[in-house]
């Protein structure tokens, strides 16, 4: 179990690899304790043999198979899987679909009861789901998006979005001179869904703070990659002249980098995550920049200390786990692109930090109630 320290603001990049895309609903992931990939030693390979970690089973229950943040969280799931030796249940519906992803949650209730990380863009469906699945004494842990109320789900791994939004606002700030008016458009792709709410305010306080003769406009972008196209298509039509746009999800960038390829036209352009068309539109300029909210960080964190809870019997840690984020601009894309290349790669790239992090999780750790 390759046990973590996380820098929130160095600049690194990634692209998706082949391995494990999940394009079905269910992938299953089984390793042999401590023989990673990448040679990451194992906390546990000493304490367990081989046989008594495939024989503990997890399930990682995410949002989506087809968009690059679920899927950065799975690659990160099921590295940690690798590493551990754990048998993992990777699972998500292949579009956003809170029914088929709650149908997964309730097969992975009896398929995986020594433990379920859940990342869903749907809390509200899963209240009393993790509610019997917590009265069954299965250990829950809540990725990306907090645990929903009415639950008691102890452990959330999951970015400060408040925090996200300045960030992206703030390197921005150095392309819109002082006293600039006019309009930025804000496409979001699952409106009302908190930790986009929250980039989105963290975004518009500080760019209002430093440029006050800003105005918004907000639309749904949608999740689906091609209607997200279509949406951030009608937005430039509508606001041709605007002075940035962006996007607190996945999908945002990818979409103005290739119509800003199919229009010849430049506009600036920010946004969250780390979707090869944007990386790549980093790389040739039509993207300026992205926050990268390190989902691999959290799919590895959660099924490491899944893991190490069944195999050990060290109790999981309670409160809010921030993994930190990361800057990604022209000056470090090539860095980044390299580490998100392949499995392998992003697992050396991500050792040391995740070492750390599991080395000194108080260092990480707030109390849940300050989750924004």
């Amino acid at each position: 179990m390759f046990t973590t320290k996380r820098h929130n603001t160095a600049a690194s990049g990634h692209q998706l690899p082949a391995i494990m895309l999940l394009a079905g609903l269910t992938c299953v992931v089984t390793a042999l304790a401590g023989c990673g990939s990448s040679g990451a030693p194992s906390t546990t390979s000493a304490q367990s043999p081989g046989a008594k970690a495939k024989n503990v089973k997890i399930a990682f229950i995410y949002d989506t198979t087809d968009e690059n943040f679920a899927q950065e969280m799975a690659l990160g799931a099921a590295a940690a899987a690798k590493v551990t030796g754990i048998t993992l249940t990777n699972a998500a519906p292949p579009t956003a679909v809170g029914a088929q992803q709650l149908s997964l949650f309730e097969s992975a209730t009896n398929t995986s009861k020594n433990g379920i990380a859940l990342a869903t863009l749907f809390p509200d469906l899963f209240v009393r789901p993790l509610n019997s699945a917590q009265q069954e004494g299965i250990p829950l842990i809540a990725v990306d998006t907090p645990p929903p109320a009415g639950t008691k789900v102890s452990l959330f791994i999951g970015n400060d979005n408040v925090q996200l939004g300045q960030a992206l606002a703030t390197a921005l700030l150095p392309k819109i001179p002082a006293g600039t008016k006019g309009t930025i458009v804000i496409g979001t792709d699952t409106p009302g869904l908190p930790v986009l709410t929250a980039r989105n305010q963290g975004f518009e306080q500080t760019m209002s703070k430093a440029r006050p003769g800003m105005k918004y406009v907000n639309f749904d972008s949608t999740q689906v990659p091609s209607t997200n196209y279509s949406a951030w298509q009608a937005a430039v039509s509508a606001h041709p002249n605007a002075v940035a746009y962006v996007g607190p999800g996945s999908q945002d960038a990818a979409s103005m980098a290739e119509i800003e390829k199919h229009t010849g036209k430049h506009y600036l352009v920010g946004a969250d995550d780390l979707d090869p068309t944007a990386l790549q539109g980093i790389a040739s300029g039509e993207v300026d920049v992205l926050i990268s909210p390190e989902h691999w960080l959290k799919g590895y964190i959660a099924v490491d200390l899944l893991a190490e809870h069944a195999l050990t019997g060290k109790k999981l840690p309670t409160g809010w786990w921030n993994p930190g984020y990361l800057v990604v601009n022209s000056s470090n894309i090539a860095a980044i692109q390299a580490r998100q290349a392949t499995a392998a790669s992003r697992l050396a790239w991500f050792k040391k930090e995740v070492t750390s992090e599991l080395a000194n999780p108080q260092k990480y750790i707030k109390p849940m109630s300050d989750v924004g």
